[in-house]
């Protein structure tokens, strides 16, 4: 089936006082989006895709939906390619503000957010708020205000190859061997799995795991105190809108990656989504490697983050379903189980694709269960 593909934008007002976005006038954010249907005949129902960073209107799976017949959208937040400022809160504004103008500038009926990879957790923190808002700061104290944007609830939520959120994924990929940030190349060897010269080698002891795991959470959280002791100085100097930036090192760094018996799935040890996990650990592209103070306690602080796929999916209603790629590099099968489990919905489902990985790159052949699974699901509940 062809398919056309519309690239389109909108403005929409922003009454923050802080930019974290280079270029534009203050006061109102651009947000850029594409349509993606087939060539002929309408639908009442679309799915949104959307991720903090965006970039994902040619994912295969987002393609091949249209080619089966299905009206996609795919919305680029306005921190598109560049999380290093990403305040989480305003991606749900971003979102929100699409769902209304989708609304209005395609007369869509029905929207089914599609939460891919870390738009998981983006999805399920907008309707989570959508249905019961709360929010009206960010962790760091910045008016934010969810209660008053009147974001409008979806019909549905997909988590498709989802993680439970940034701030999991990036503790649980954060290197505990470096105990000291202002130092972050001394690290301690009993920790570093990387190191050929650690005692501890795979297959890993329970032990082992477990004071390996405590220490990731102890090191997210003492960067999460130099975050905001920075916060709090620069607002006792008088300074309270000023921002901060600074560097993470190590942050792919999961015992999962080099033991297939941690998270047992279909994916090849010793390997990871962006490659050998020790490159990838201080390379230029991980997870949080430039960020900055505030950035830190939105999406990536494990206390302070409030987009909590597992929290957030507790409080969400509407029919929800889950896709587990088991051969995902990114992705493991855990995070699905526990989003899946902590489902508030009454109607929810969880499908399994064997040997799929995270991009269905490697197995292309597998896309076509996921299109069938994801069809069936909106048909059965005429999201059609």
């Amino acid at each position: 089936m062809s398919v056309v593909r519309e690239p389109y934008g909108f403005v929409h007002a922003d009454t923050s006082k802080l930019k974290e976005v280079y270029g534009g006038p203050t006061g109102q954010v651009f947000v850029e989006c594409m349509r993606i249907r087939p060539e002929a005949g309408a639908s009442k129902t679309v799915i949104l895709f959307s991720h903090p960073i965006g970039g994902g209107a040619f994912l295969p799976l987002v393609s091949a939906l249209a080619h089966a017949g299905r009206h996609v959208i795919y919305c680029n937040p306005r921190y598109r390619g560049n999380d290093a400022a990403l305040i989480m809160e305003k991606c749900v504004l971003d979102l929100g503000a699409c769902i209304a103008d989708l609304k209005t500038r395609f007369g869509y009926e029905k929207v089914i957010l599609g939460g891919w990879s870390g738009g998981g957790s983006l999805s399920m923190f907008y309707q989570d708020q959508a249905e019961r808002p709360t929010i009206t700061t960010t962790p760091a104290g910045d008016e934010v205000d969810l209660v008053g944007a009147n974001l409008q609830p979806v019909d549905g939520v997909m988590l498709l190859a989802a993680h439970i959120s940034r701030s999991v994924t990036m503790t649980e990929w954060l290197d505990p061997s470096i105990l000291d940030e202002d130092r972050p190349l001394e690290r301690d060897v009993e920790l570093n799995i990387h190191d050929p010269a650690c005692p501890n080698q795979p297959p890993y002891t329970a032990d082992f795991v477990a004071r390996f795991r405590a220490a990731q959470i102890a090191r997210n959280r003492r960067i999460t105190a130099r975050a905001k002791t920075g916060l709090a100085t620069l607002k006792a100097a008088g300074a309270p809108d000023a921002e901060r930036c600074f560097v993470v090192q190590g942050t792919m760094c999961d015992v999962r990656w080099l033991d297939p018996a941690q998270d047992p799935s279909d994916r090849r040890p010793g390997t990871c989504y962006l490659g050998d996990p020790r490159i990838a650990n201080d390379g230029p592209v991980g997870l949080g490697r430039f960020t900055t103070l505030r950035s830190w306690l939105s999406q990536w602080s494990y206390d302070e983050s409030r987009a909590n796929g597992v929290l957030n999916a507790a409080r969400i209603s509407c029919p929800s379903l889950v896709i587990n790629n088991t051969a995902d590099l990114a992705c493991t099968p855990s995070h699905a189980q526990r989003l899946f489990d902590a489902l508030g919905s009454k109607d929810k489902s969880i499908v399994h694709i064997e040997q799929a990985d995270h991009y269905y790159v490697e197995r292309r052949d597998l896309l076509p269960r996921a299109v069938a699974a994801v069809g069936g699901w909106l048909d059965d509940r005429d999201f059609g």
